[in-house]
């Protein structure tokens, strides 16, 4: 079986038909959703790019992996997906992004080159590259803000589009006159990229898609990961506007958000993207561009799922769409993600698995909690492995695929660092202090502050909308305890005795006696004879006196 793991950027849970949007249509997803289970309740590890696809590619927590934040680089010796995959046979392929930062200096200690194999996984977040391009190729008066080649932009060059950086000048970007509308300014939100329909992000990437599941042999995981619908939020037509103001939701946030709001909430909302989605006209642009961009993301699927279908290869490839993270868009006065409300911090999680175990299952959805982290666990056993839980943290999934009830989770976990932030800085914290960690049991959410900061407590069965913080009054005692437990009972978990299994572990135990190791015996008779068997007999030599 080969395994098509597909992930969007910043594509939010309740955006997609099958997941209830009232003017979104996504037949590609709802299909693949009808061919197999929807998980409604599958959280990230970190709402931050580079450490929700960390935890994503190890099945480790981000505490477990230590990438924190974007450019924090994942270090020399992490075990990842494509290491997992090829000792089971499978092959473990990029397409697109991952947002890895390579440990450069772990990888000069031990003298590991990048363009050896081993080099270029460990560089590459352990897979072999089709074809990388992370996006955002931005550039400003200090250079590029991502130093790698871009194949996307000399793909653009190849087919005549000018300048140095024609994913800024026309990928992202819009016509104002004769005038550059960069896609960086939310006014430009509602103008068509500047860029043929078939040239633009998600359908060059499709493509490369393609070609490698027509080249690609023996058993295969292809990680297809779009940039979009992350931003700049600009969209080629006829996307840009198949949808309008008419088709954007109420914000939901309350003004009792706004009222003695937790410190570090408030350094999000008061600031310059929380700001600029309190807008009414930012959002009457913005929202729907997201939604053309999604839309053509869902097209661009049912070009992937055709080309599966008419070569025969859907008979044996699992299909899993999901996210790194959500995008508030001005929900809970706030844009972007990084917090730990529903709309940043849970995401969409589709997964198809061919094979006759899963015919029971086609077309239903999964309420358990599920972690990100499953997916490497998940995917391990379908290549036929077994999961080393003593290194990767997450659960296979592939029970509730078969219709099994398994003995599951109680809470799900995720963390943020935001001592990258400028909120940091703001609040007076170190940046060893700046951490967030989230325990939410399928009702309450805690949110534990270190630095001082006071906890939130939000109660998602009277509250669903996650206006009320408990904690600015007087929280449950109960409730809180029992999820301070659970938080404590993650924190002690054995998250780096990695190199020995529980299995190594027990099956070593009186090995040294074995090997001749007899200590603290008083004459030998507490041990098997054949233990001190060569330590008893005649000496053959003297080198005494005595």
């Amino acid at each position: 079986m080969n395994i098509l793991f597909i992930m969007y950027d910043q594509l939010r849970f309740d955006y997609l038909g099958c997941a209830g949007h009232p003017h979104l249509k996504t037949p590609n997803f709802d299909r693949v959703a009808a061919q197999g289970v929807r998980f409604t309740n599958a959280y990230v590890q970190s709402p931050i790019c580079g450490s929700s696809r960390m935890c994503t590619y190890t099945g480790r927590y981000a505490s477990s992996h230590g990438a924190h934040w974007n450019g924090f680089p994942l270090r020399v010796g992490e075990q990842t997906l494509g290491d997992h995959l090829r000792r089971e046979g499978m092959a473990c392929w990029l397409i697109g992004k991952t947002h890895m930062q390579a440990d450069a200096d772990g990888m000069a200690r031990l003298g590991l080159s990048a363009d050896s194999i081993i080099g270029a996984r460990q560089a590459e977040c352990g897979f072999d590259i089709w074809a990388r391009d992370d996006g955002l190729w931005a550039y400003g008066p200090d250079g590029y803000y991502d130093d790698n080649r871009s194949p996307y932009n000399e793909y653009l060059k190849c087919k005549g589009y000018d300048g140095e950086n024609p994913w800024a000048d026309y990928a992202n970007a819009g016509l104002s006159d004769d005038q550059i509308a960069s896609g960086w300014m939310f006014r430009h939100a509602d103008k068509p990229a500047n860029i043929r329909e078939e040239d633009s992000e998600t359908p060059w990437l499709t493509t490369q898609a393609i070609d490698f599941i027509d080249r690609a042999t023996g058993p295969w995981c292809a990680h297809v990961s779009y940039i979009k619908p992350h931003w700049p939020y600009i969209v080629p037509a006829p996307y840009h506007d198949m949808y309008g103001p008419a088709h954007v939701p109420p914000a939901r946030r309350g003004a009792v958000e706004l009222e003695n709001p937790h410190p570090l909430l408030a350094c999000y909302q008061s600031g310059k993207v929380g700001q600029a989605f309190q807008r009414d006209d930012v959002r009457e642009k913005v929202i729907p561009a997201y939604m053309g961009l999604i839309k053509q993301c869902d097209d661009q699927l049912g070009r992937l799922l055709d080309h599966l279908e008419a070569t025969g290869a859907m008979d044996d490839t699992m299909i899993v769409l999901t996210s790194d993270h959500g995008d508030y868009l001005g929900d809970h006065w706030m844009g972007e993600k990084e917090l730990f409300h529903e709309q940043s911090v849970k995401v969409p999680l589709i997964i198809r698995d061919p094979r006759q175990t899963a015919d029971a299952t086609r077309g239903t959805t999964c309420d358990a909690l599920v972690e990100s982290i499953d997916l490497t666990a998940t995917f391990i056993e379908a290549a036929g492995g077994a999961v080393p839980d003593h290194i990767v943290e997450g659960r296979s999934l592939l029970p509730w695929l078969a219709g099994e009830n398994p003995d599951w989770r109680s809470y799900v976990i995720s963390e943020y660092d935001y001592s990258g932030t400028a909120h940091c800085a703001a609040l007076g914290m170190t940046p060893r202090d700046a951490r967030l960690f989230m325990v939410y049991d399928g009702r309450y959410k805690l949110i534990h502050a270190e630095g001082g900061l006071r906890p939130i407590l939000f109660d998602l069965q009277n509250d669903p909308d996650e206006f009320i913080d408990l904690c600015k009054g007087d929280p449950p005692a109960e409730v809180m305890t029992r999820l301070y437990d659970m938080l404590a009972a993650w924190g002690r978990r054995m998250s780096q005795r990695v190199t020995r299994s529980d299995a190594q572990i027990i099956a070593g135990r009186g090995a040294s006696l074995r090997k001749g190791i007899l200590p603290f015996l008083v004459d030998g008779s507490e041990v098997p004879d054949a233990l001190t068997e060569r330590y008893r007999g005649p000496a053959r030599q003297r080198h005494t006196d005595d």
